[in-house]
Order: C-alpha cells, then sequence, then structure tokens
C-alpha cells in the first residue's frame, strides 16, 4: 500500500463518505480509514434521511454533487414531504431506508471510486510538525503521510455506551472506541466537552399485533432527492401507536437506575429529540407520547421503535415495552442504549472546517457537536471540498447562511456556543422563503459545477429551467385571461368581482387561484404554453414565488444589507482587547472567536449591538 496520500479522511460516517468522494472526484489521492470495512455508511440509529430541515440539507447535498440524496432514493422504502399544511418554505422531504441496502450502496460507490483508497484499521495518533498536519499513525505503528485530514469520528472518541447500570466502551454496539487521538487533540490544546445520544430497542415485526393499529401515512406521488433519479416508489409502511399512564409508571420504576438521573451520564443530550424517561419526566402532565414502528428493511424483521429512545435498564425497557398498545408480546432484537462521546467546540474552527489552530486538519460531523446523518453529511462534503481546493491552491468555499441551511449551520456552530448537540431546523434561518428544498439546485448548483462534483450537462438542465420558470414569470404579467370566465369563478365563491381584465401575475396573489387554473383560462394554444402547462414544478413554483412576491423581495433587500456587513473585513492582526469603548464580554469573545467579518461578529453570542457600533466605527478609523 503507497503510504502518501493528498487527504486522508477517518471515520466512514456520513460525513467521511461525502469528504472522501468530494476530495477524489476533485482529483485528490485519498484514502478513507475505518475500524470496520463492513459498516460503512450504517445508520446507527434512525432508518431514515431527511426530516424538517434536515431534507433541505440532503437537497443541498446533492446540488453540490454530493451523494446522500442518491444513496437514499436508491435505499428508500417509503417517502414523504413533510409539513405541507405549512407554506412551502418549510416543506421538508423525508423517507424511511433499507439499513442493510443504504451501507451497501455506500459501499458499492466507495469501492468503485477512482482515486480513493479504502483502508481497514485505527488511527491512534496525528503526526504535526510546525503546527501543520503531516500524517496519521495507524494501529500497528503504520505511518500515512498526508497533505490534508479530515477526522470525521462520528460517536467513537472516547465513546461509552449506556444501559441502566451497565456500561460498555465503544462508540456504537459492538464496535470499539477510539481514544487517543481525543487526547492528543486536548493535550494540544483544543477544547473539548462531553455530548450524549441515544437510540430505541429494536423488536421483531412478528411479535408486534397490528390490530387496531394506526398506519402513518406516505405520499401516493413520492418525490426522490436526487437529481439523478427519475422516480421512486413506496414499498412498506410504518404503524403508530402510544405509551400510557401505565406504561410511564413502570418506566418511573427505572428512574433511580436510569444513568441520566443518576449523573453517570455528565455530556448533554439532544433537547429536541429527547428519551422516553425524559419526555415523562419533563412533561409530566401528558398521559401518553407518540410511538412509530419502523420497519428497518425487506430483508429483516427488525423493527425501530421511534419515539422509545433510552438508556433504562433492559428489564424496564421490556416492561415498558410490554406495556404499549400492540406491543404486550414484543420480541426485543437489540436494547435501547445511550452513548456519550468527545467533541471539540467548533469556535476553533474557520467557515472551511479546517482548525484554527493546526492548517491542513479539518473536523466534520459529530466531532463538531452537532447531531444528525444529514449534518454530518453536510460538514463532510464541505471539508472535504475545501481540503482539494487548499491543495489546489483555489479560493476556499464557505457557504453564506444567505443563501443554504449549510451556511446556516456552519455560521451557528462557529459563532454560538455549544452546550447540546445541535441540529438543523427551518426556524434557525433568517431567509427560509428564499431557501427552500424546491429550489436547492439553483441555489448551490453553480458550486458544484464550479468544483468538477456536477458536470456541464447536468448543470445546463437547470440552466434552462430556470429560463422556462423566468419565461412563464414574463407569460404572467403579459397574459389577460377572459374577464367573465374569471369572473365566474369569482362569484361562485362569493367574492366580488372584476371591473376590467387583469394579468395572471396580479390574479395569481389572490389565494382563490392557482397558476393551473389561470393558464388554462389562458386565450393562448402556443408551443411554448403548452410546454409550460406540463411542467408541474414551474406552475407550483409560479403559484409559491407570486404569493408570497413582497416577502420575497423583503428578504431579497435584507440580504443585501446581510452582504454589505459581511464585505466589512476586520483584519487577524486586531487586538480587541485594546478597544477600550467594547464590553468585557465582548472583547474576550471577539477575541476567542476572531471574525472575519463585521456581519460574522454581528452574531456571535455575547458581542452586543452596542459592541458593533463600537467596531464599526472602529475599522472605519
Amino acid at each position: 500500500m503507497d503510504n502518501k496520500f493528498d487527504v486522508l479522511v477517518i471515520g466512514a460516517g456520513h460525513a467521511g463518505i461525502e469528504a472522501s468522494l468530494a476530495a477524489a472526484r476533485m482529483g485528490m489521492n485519498v484514502a478513507l480509514i475505518s475500524m470496520s470495512l463492513d459498516n460503512m455508511g450504517m445508520p446507527s440509529c434512525n432508518p431514515s434521511i431527511g426530516g424538517s430541515a434536515k431534507g433541505h440539507l440532503v437537497k443541498e447535498i446533492d446540488a453540490l454533487g454530493g451523494e446522500m440524496g442518491f444513496l437514499a432514493d436508491k435505499a428508500g422504502l417509503s417517502f414523504k414531504m413533510l409539513n405541507t399544511s405549512k407554506g412551502p418554505a418549510v416543506w421538508s422531504p423525508r423517507c424511511q431506508i433499507d439499513k442493510d441496502l443504504y451501507p451497501h450502496y455506500v459501499s458499492q460507490t466507495l469501492k468503485a471510486q477512482e482515486n480513493l483508497t479504502l483502508i481497514q484499521g485505527k488511527a491512534e495518533e496525528v503526526i504535526l510538525k510546525n503546527d501543520k498536519i503531516e500524517g496519521v499513525l495507524l494501529e500497528g505503528n503504520i505511518p500515512l503521510k498526508t497533505k490534508a485530514l479530515i477526522l470525521s469520528a462520528g460517536t467513537f472518541l472516547r465513546g461509552v455506551m449506556h444501559t441502566g447500570q451497565e456500561k460498555t466502551v465503544g462508540g456504537r454496539i459492538g464496535e470499539q472506541s477510539s481514544d487517543k487521538i481525543s487526547d492528543m487533540l486536548n493535550a494540544y490544546g483544543f477544547e473539548r466537552g462531553r455530548l450524549k445520544t441515544g437510540t430505541p430497542p429494536r423488536i421483531h415485526f412478528d411479535s408486534i399485533n397490528m390490530e387496531g393499529m394506526e398506519i402513518a401515512d406516505v405520499d401516493p406521488e413520492p418525490s426522490p432527492f436526487s437529481y439523478r433519479t427519475p422516480q421512486v416508489k413506496n414499498v412498506l409502511v410504518c404503524y403508530q401507536t402510544s405509551t400510557n399512564e401505565t406504561t410511564h409508571d413502570i418506566l418511573r420504576e427505572g428512574f433511580e437506575r436510569s444513568p441520566m438521573f443518576t449523573g453517570r451520564i455528565k455530556g448533554a443530550g439532544p433537547r429536541y429529540c429527547p428519551s422516553v424517561e425524559e419526555k415523562i419526566h419533563r412533561f409530566d402532565e401528558r398521559p401518553s407520547h407518540k410511538v412509530l414502528l419502523e420497519p428497518e428493511g425487506l430483508h429483516t424483521k427488525s423493527v425501530y421503535v421511534n419515539g422509545f429512545s433510552t438508556s433504562l435498564p433492559l428489564d424496564i425497557q421490556m416492561r415498558g415495552l410490554h406495556s404499549i398498545k400492540g406491543l404486550e408480546n414484543a420480541k426485543m432484537m437489540k436494547q435501547g442504549y445511550a452513548v456519550e462521546y468527545d467533541f471539540f467546540f467548533p469556535y476553533q474552527l474557520r467557515f472551511t472546517l479546517e482548525t484554527k489552530a493546526i492548517q491542513g486538519l479539518y473536523f466534520a460531523g459529530q466531532i463538531n457537536g452537532t447531531s444528525g446523518y444529514e449534518e454530518a453529511a453536510s460538514q463532510g462534503l464541505v471539508a472535504g471540498i475545501n481540503a482539494a481546493l487548499k491543495i489546489k491552491g483555489e479560493e476556499a468555499f464557505i457557504p453564506k447562511r444567505s443563501e443554504s441551511y449549510i451556511g446556516v449551520m456552519i455560521d451557528d456552530l462557529v459563532n454560538k456556543n455549544t452546550e447540546e448537540p445541535y441540529r438543523i431546523f427551518t426556524s434557525l434561518a433568517e431567509y427560509r422563503l428564499l431557501l427552500r428544498q424546491d429550489n436547492a439546485d439553483e441555489r448551490m448548483m453553480k458550486y458544484g459545477n464550479k468544483f468538477g462534483l456536477i458536470t456541464d450537462r447536468v448543470y445546463s438542465k437547470l440552466v434552462s429551467k430556470v429560463e422556462k420558470y423566468n419565461r412563464a414569470i414574463e407569460l404572467s404579467k403579459e397574459i389577460k385571461p377572459d374577464k367573465e370566465l374569471i369572473n365566474q369563478l369569482l362569484i361562485e365563491k362569493n367574492l366580488e368581482p372584476l371591473k376590467e381584465k387583469t394579468s395572471i401575475h396580479n390574479l395569481l396573489k389572490r389565494n382563490v387561484f392557482t397558476s393551473e387554473t389561470l393558464f388554462n383560462l389562458a386565450p393562448l394554444n402556443t408551443y411554448e404554453f403548452k410546454e409550460i402547462m406540463q411542467d408541474k414544478e414551474t406552475l407550483n413554483k409560479l403559484n409559491f414565488t407570486i404569493k408570497y412576491e413582497g416577502y420575497i423581495q423583503r428578504q431579497l433587500k435584507e440580504i443585501a444589507n446581510f452582504a454589505e456587513n459581511e464585505n466589512k473585513y476586520i483584519p487577524d492582526s486586531v487586538d480587541y482587547f485594546k478597544i477600550n469603548s467594547l464590553s468585557t464580554e465582548g472583547k474576550e469573545k471577539l477575541s476567542k472567536i476572531r471574525p472575519g467579518s463585521l456581519g460574522q461578529a454581528s452574531r456571535i453570542q455575547g458581542v452586543s449591538p452596542a459592541d458593533i457600533s463600537v467596531l464599526s466605527l472602529y475599522l472605519r478609523n
């Protein structure tokens, strides 16, 4: 084996997969190191991809030339667009995946990738010289040299698993932990913390009584994640039940043996996805909590008990499950457990995900305090792209928070305190009207094409699609449907009729009309017109963008102001402690994070608007 590589990636989870593929596809000689080549891309927790805001990340990954969306389409079992009862800005795709097929397709993809070597081994030490990455030492004293190292170790850095009073070293059930690199980086000066996540039991499908259970709905005409996938289909269903007061009483019996409540787990868990014991403790007034039974694949009887994540003792888990309707005779295939692991506070990163202290060292995934496959994959992709760009001597890729959810996430990580696992939400994006899942390709594919991850042929299709949409907008302003036909519809809805003809564009601002209805009433029958009428994507986009036109224009103005502050650069040499008018906390936070622009400084927790005014005046002078 050649021991010299342009890029080394440690960890073959979702971050490592995207990082290694991106760098290899950009022409780098890459090695991906994993303790087990059989478990690459294994969904450790929920067998699903996407979800609220997470689906936006997957669409952006796909538009940049990443792999997660395409893999999810291939391994997908049931698909649903979430939040469709709300505005399109928060619609988010999600799918159940086959937990065995997904890593199978991951393995196929990685093994077929040019410029990519897969190495089964355990990284023991990072080799440094003059604050620069030199390589990695594998177990067995095997050195590998590199120009860039991407560390994406997931929950394996000093990982410890808890079930009741039992404690097992490892990052995932049946797998080892990795301790030495975390200790080495901490000794080097990196500030680390401790976080926790958990997973529910898996039960045998044949032991479930389906009588009286609700079936979770899916989309009758599901949409794929990836531009590369022409069509997907639903092949299984999930079932819904719920806990009850008896369940809660049983689970409370285990609280005195719970690692959560006895203090054996020190790390903070995800607030938005608490364990079932936390839900019962925090929401004592609620008589029940929803439980979703999600089959984990086509060739397994394993069922994921979503909503029942727990680290309670095994006997309590079993009794609790048996008290739930439909699970009276449930047979457990795998116990629930919590895993506690190290992370490094992400203020120590640049926006490229390169560490500030060590040149050529990148962190991606849960090592940065995030939680979730999609968050990890996004970071891996950004780290892989930037490692390749730096080696090539090209300008870094820094996704802006005004143009992507990936940008929102990275900006939040670098600028805000990480006290608990970070998860992306639509509420975190100020410009979410513009950052929709349906326009991720328009926002991000230009970058994928620039980096060679999206072909010119694919990008030209996007350009044609945008041109078609722009032409549809022009036509909507030009065409005025027959006034009598419009009035007939208005009168049927008990609305006041029109006094004069008006354009489709103006009519679409009324909730009573859709673009499809209005174009059908238009007095034109050209080929161009028919082409638009047959394009549901264009028609749906017209509905949204015209109805929300005023709000969209306002957000575009806000983005222009945002860009102005982003372009006010702050030299790295600024000594904030010498700027007398800054608050003490402002000086400390600015010195710690060292923002690159006035815009970034304004988003740092603890830096007040008054501090920004002082800093702005200082920069002008």
